[in-house]
């Protein structure tokens, strides 16, 4: 149920600011009903590491999905306040895509434990090189989650800064910081591979027209 709940939450705040009860009722229509001292809980965690944004908008506390590059404030994007001041929606239309906006809508249906290394992976498998930190921000990774990440033996390690002279030099459509570290795969798991493959098939998808192409009812047995 927790990992559940907390991909739930993200994908309910793709693109909106909700506030608890908004969340609560989005929650229920899915079919999740769960306590709202305990959903509090889980959006202060996600707060704390700074995956989501909260601010006051009286007398509701609203959150929301980091922006992309700059800071988010309750003055911007907001379309409406429902007569009970509990949702707030973007007005705004969306900046033009690029790899890094898709990809970080890709990332919100993986779990928060796998959420770094299927970044990592993914980066260095498309770009064939390290990922660099600015990367991770641009996907949706936030400072304070990769550092409690990093704080604990995992899956991804820092890439050393004699490799990474040459990948700075050949990135031109975004600015990579002259100090900023690098981040590579120390060891690969299969739970990483399968979530990246979904990854990358949702990128595929997302920018590839395949009407006519995919099934309408998915089939789950294979014909021989």
């Amino acid at each position: 149920m927790e990992e559940k709940l907390n991909l739930k939450l993200l994908e309910l705040l793709e693109g909106r600011q909700l506030s608890i009860s908004g969340l609560s009722r989005e929650l229920k229509a899915e079919g999740i009903d769960e306590h709202r001292l305990i959903l509090t809980g889980y959006l202060r965690a996600l707060r704390d590491l700074e995956i989501l944004e909260e601010f006051e908008v009286p007398p509701s506390k609203i959150y929301a999905l980091p922006e992309r590059d700059k800071e988010l404030s309750p003055e911007k994007g907001i379309e409406h306040v429902s007569e009970t001041g509990k949702e707030v929606r973007f007005t705004e239309p969306p900046e033009q895509e690029d790899i890094y906006s898709i990809f970080r809508t890709q990332l919100i249906k993986i779990d928060l434990d796998f959420k770094i290394p299927v970044g990592v992976y993914v980066i260095s498998r498309l770009f064939e090189r390290p990922c660099f930190r600015r990367e991770l921000k641009l996907i949706g990774i936030t400072q304070k989650h990769l550092d409690h990440y990093l704080a604990k033996p995992g899956m991804v390690c820092e890439a050393p800064d004699s490799h990474l002279k040459k990948a700075r030099a050949d990135i031109t459509k975004i600015e990579i910081p002259p100090d900023d570290p690098a981040y590579e795969i120390r060891e690969n798991k299969e739970e990483v591979t399968r979530l990246a493959n979904e990854v990358l098939a949702g990128l595929i998808k997302h920018r590839v027209d395949l009407e006519g192409l995919v099934a309408k009812s998915k089939q789950t047995t294979l014909l021989p």
